[in-house]
């Protein structure tokens, strides 16, 4: 990547408000991933990360949390297997002892210039990656999350917005909306929230890997004219993780640089 994302914000000072937390992030070794999982551990949170490809980002990810005096348990694999699901949280739970966040924001997309374009195999992986694994993983974890834990899903502005090189990855988001709604209905009574987060243009590996001259212009046409980068959108995460969101469920936050989203 020509540009590097901003993923830790050196000047930002820790109130604990995830002290003695346990949070499992999905896609957490990159990105905006990455950028959460470094606040949650500033915020007093062991942090179980895991990633697919890039293991020296990954590897970086658990030095900074480490640096910062926090803990981090990687486990790479595959969440487009729900074996692989089930293992993960297990392998969370055997580290950890139980899961108070769950941040489900793993995500892949194949830009097609149109819909005659979309590969089966890519369509299918799409969904596995997007939403079945957010669902299988879900499942597995909700026996080991206490009243008061909270789930966040990653979905996109194009859930709102659509995008017409995107149509796959954009109904995955919309479906994950929808997700996020229909499960903050079901556990509202089991006191655990559930809530989103659907950035807009952001600085990211999986947003980069489009062609360069694309690129050169990723995020000018938002209000505030550029890209957004995962610094600026891990705590969009860290607010509904923690208490301060605690009258907050079945919603989502549009950290996006100023489309205005009606939905």
């Amino acid at each position: 990547m020509e540009h590097k994302p901003v993923v830790d914000d050196v000047n930002h000072i820790s109130s604990g408000k995830l002290k003695n937390k346990i949070a499992l992030i999905t896609g957490g070794g990159s990105g905006i991933g990455k950028a959460v999982a470094i606040l949650f551990a500033k915020e007093g949170a062991k942090v179980a990360i895991n990633y697919l490809h890039g293991q020296e980002d990954a590897d970086d990810t658990k030095k900074l949390i480490e640096k910062y005096g926090g803990e981090a348990l990687l486990v790479p694999g595959d969440i487009s297997q729900e074996s692989f699901c089930r293992e993960l949280v297990d392998k969370t739970v055997k580290q950890f002892g139980r899961i108070d966040i769950l941040v489900n924001n793993a995500g892949t997309q194949h830009q097609t210039e149109s819909i005659e374009d979309i590969k089966t195999e890519d369509l299918i992986r799409t969904f596995q990656v997007n939403v079945f694994a957010m669902i299988w993983i879900t499942q597995a974890a909700l026996p080991h999350m206490p009243k008061g834990s909270a789930v966040i899903n990653t979905t996109s502005v194009t859930a709102y917005q659509g995008h017409g090189q995107l149509l796959d990855y954009s109904a995955t988001k919309g479906a994950i909306v929808a997700f996020t709604r229909s499960l903050s209905a079901s556990l509202a009574g089991k006191e655990i929230r559930v809530n989103g987060v659907a950035p807009g243009p952001i600085w990211t590996p999986l947003a980069m890997s489009h062609n360069k001259e694309s690129n050169k212009h990723h995020g000018e046409d938002t209000p505030l004219q550029r890209a957004g980068e995962p610094v600026e959108v891990a705590p969009s995460y860290l607010f509904l993780a923690s208490k301060d969101a605690s009258y907050m469920t079945g919603q989502v936050l549009h950290p996006n640089g100023g489309s205005i989203i009606n939905g």
